[in-house]
């Protein structure tokens, strides 16, 4: 049954031509053999381009395969990807110690983590502590006696040395009681261990205030709530 307005001689239009294209379009198709959407006139994708990629291989178990994964992919690159790697590497590793170093608590070793060692980092900041004098104290008194060697002038040195050792000791035993004392009045169902969290303050007090990780959050003297 012909179509009303269509000649007798002309053929029906083939099944998946789109309408509005010439006949040396659609004999290029045909002979491509690409099918033509109605929509939008084009073909449709092979079916090699749209095939999925393989599957992922499975995460190292152990550090020595992580290394020999990584070595693996090291002797692939080009030497301009290797410079380029292991710039991103040390950009992600400067940004990752800035982060730790300004107390994100995700960035933080696992000693450091937590409200409660930061509201005791944060009692140790703000105090003046005797302890962070022990190591140039130390260092002086080792140069006084290289420098000046005499029998009676290190026999003197010994006496300062001990009785420097027990104020640092002295001073290390108050700071973990005022901090113990801090924690307690403000976190009154923690389970830390007096003596671990003790011995945490007074190591971080023992450092160079400029040497502290992460830095302190707190100045000198501030008031810690």
């Amino acid at each position: 049954m012909n179509l009303l307005g269509r000649k007798k001689d002309s053929p029906p239009p083939e099944e998946g031509d789109a309408p509005g294209m010439s006949e040396a379009e659609l004999a290029t198709a045909r002979e491509a053999g690409a099918r033509v959407t109605a929509p939008k006139g084009r073909p449709t994708p092979k079916r090699n381009q749209t095939r999925s990629r393989g599957p992922v291989a499975p995460a190292p178990m152990t550090s020595a395969e992580a290394r020999k994964r990584k070595k693996a992919v090291k002797q692939t690159m080009s030497k301009e990807e290797r410079k380029a790697d292991k710039l991103v590497r040390r950009a992600a590793l400067a940004e990752r110690r800035e982060k730790m170093m300004s107390g994100e608590d995700a960035y933080l070793l696992p000693r450091d983590k937590g409200p409660l060692r930061r509201y005791a980092r944060d009692v140790v900041d703000a105090r003046r502590n005797l302890l962070g004098l022990f190591m140039p104290a130390a260092l002086a008194l080792v140069f006084v006696m290289l420098s000046l060697p005499s029998v009676q002038i290190q026999y003197y040195v010994q006496f300062v040395m001990l009785g420097l050792v027990l104020v640092m000791v002295a001073d290390g035993l108050l700071i973990g009681r005022k901090v113990n004392k801090a924690v307690d009045a403000k976190f009154p169902d923690n389970t830390e261990s007096g003596w671990k969290l003790g011995f945490y303050a007074a190591s971080r007090a023992s450092q160079l205030r400029r040497m502290r990780a992460p830095r302190p959050q707190v100045e000198r003297g501030a008031t810690v709530a």
